[in-house]
């Protein structure tokens, strides 16, 4: 029983974050009075709505939207379809989005949504429904100035323009700035599609640089090939590592030579799966984080490495593709051994700066070209790193809490700048 309550209570994302935070408020000394506000999610909105069914029938939904922090700017943050979100995790992906925002030093505050929902049980037309009427309900919210989504999990580019097609019908005209990720064809940027991965791509490199390694022949194991890890594999192919591992949700393939990851994207494109790929086993997912690499990407969901299995990962460098991936128990065992850990709030960073450039365009309609908003991204990546890692030598901790550092000091001094009011 008590082995049981440890693992809902490490599961818990809300906790995670709060713990986080808590940690680098304390190396920081904050203000109590600030310490009180950051740790807490600034505004909470749930809401159950109707979605009428191909079959005529009507299946009630619940949603959320939620804001931790706007003293920086407007709240960014994806929204995701998922049968598991929860508010808990709701409220911790929008705390990660503030730190995330602050660490490359762009100018948002933090916020996530979600439904509750298989998104891939429903139809074209009934998930066109359920994400307008989503869009709807949080309309309160949502703008170009004051809140803009993005996509998540079980989310993608045409959810985006049914949604921001939804907002503009209310309005009467436009608004393209209300999300990004959209199509390129309503608005959307070049380059937004593979921006976190890139980011995975440019802090693995990075880090091994500080390692004294080249990307060479290191093996790679990425956990999720949905967007941000397919691409994540594929960049870091081109860059010259060996991805030997992947995985889906039912479980993963691994080849200890190596896997191509341009022929497992299209063996997937037409089989829609992994499983049968020519001359690869099939692995557990509880396995597929303990298989023999030089580099772990887990890019799928929170919670995948904790206090049960992180003195079994025998990567020496983790870059974290997923939003909260590894617990603080998980963290704890990881320094203890030496491993390097790229934090999520910097190493998936490149998605929300990449979106920061589709909202500037969309704002002055004036489109960059692909090479710019790669170059672009990739010095402010490359940037935030070299600061992340100067904090991490100057204060002797690892890089999650040096970029915490940076992160929630930002914000810190933006709220106290800006004041209580009334």
């Amino acid at each position: 029983m008590a082995v049981a309550q440890q693992k809902r209570t490490e599961s818990n994302p809300w906790r995670t974050a709060q713990h986080q935070f808590d940690e680098a408020a304390d190396i920081l000394k904050l203000d109590p009075g600030l310490r009180k506000i950051l740790r807490e999610v600034q505004r909470e909105f749930t809401c159950h709505f109707p979605v009428q069914m191909d079959d005529k029938t009507v299946r009630n939904f619940t949603g959320f939207r939620i804001q931790h922090n706007i003293n920086r700017g407007p709240a960014k943050g994806g929204l995701r379809f998922h049968p598991n979100v929860s508010l808990d995790e709701v409220k911790a992906l929008a705390m990660w989005m503030t730190w995330k925002c602050a660490v490359v030093n762009i100018p948002y505050g933090g916020a996530k949504g979600g439904v509750i929902v298989d998104p891939y049980s429903l139809s074209a037309n009934e998930l066109e429904h359920l994400t307008r009427r989503f869009a709807t309900e949080i309309s309160i919210l949502v703008g170009p100035d004051r809140d803009i989504p993005a996509p998540d999990v079980g989310t993608n580019a045409q959810i985006m323009a049914w949604f921001m097609d939804t907002i503009s019908m209310h309005h009467g005209y436009s608004m393209t700035a209300t999300v990004t990720g959209k199509p390129v064809e309503v608005g959307g940027s070049l380059g937004r599609a593979d921006a976190t991965g890139r980011g995975v791509m440019i802090c693995t490199v990075a880090a091994l640089e500080t390692m004294g390694l080249k990307p060479f022949n290191q093996r790679v194991v990425v956990q999720g090939f949905g967007n941000v890890g397919s691409v994540s594999a594929r960049l870091l192919e081109e860059a010259g590592c060996q991805v030997v591992a992947v995985s889906e949700d039912y479980g993963g393939i691994y080849n200890p030579l190596g896997l191509s990851v341009k022929k497992l994207i299209e063996y997937r494109a037409r089989e829609g799966t992994l499983k049968g790929f020519p001359g690869a086993e099939l692995v557990p997912n509880e396995d597929l984080l303990k298989i023999e690499c030089d580099i772990l990407v887990p890019a799928a969901l929170e919670n995948q490495i904790t206090s049960h299995n992180a003195a079994e990962i025998k990567a020496k460098l983790i870059v974290e593709g997923a939003n909260g991936p590894t617990t603080p128990e998980a963290d704890e065992i990881l320094r203890n051994r030496g491993v390097i850990l790229v934090p999520d709030i910097l190493a998936n960073a490149g998605g929300v700066t990449v979106s920061y450039f589709e909202w500037v365009q969309d704002l002055q309609s004036f489109f960059w070209s692909e090479h710019e908003i790669n170059a672009r991204m990739e010095a402010i990546m490359t940037r935030s790193f070299k600061e992340v890692l100067a904090i991490r030598d100057e204060q002797r901790v690892d890089l999650r809490m040096a970029a915490y550092l940076l992160a929630v000091k930002r914000v810190a001094v933006a709220t106290a700048d800006r004041g209580i009011y009334p």
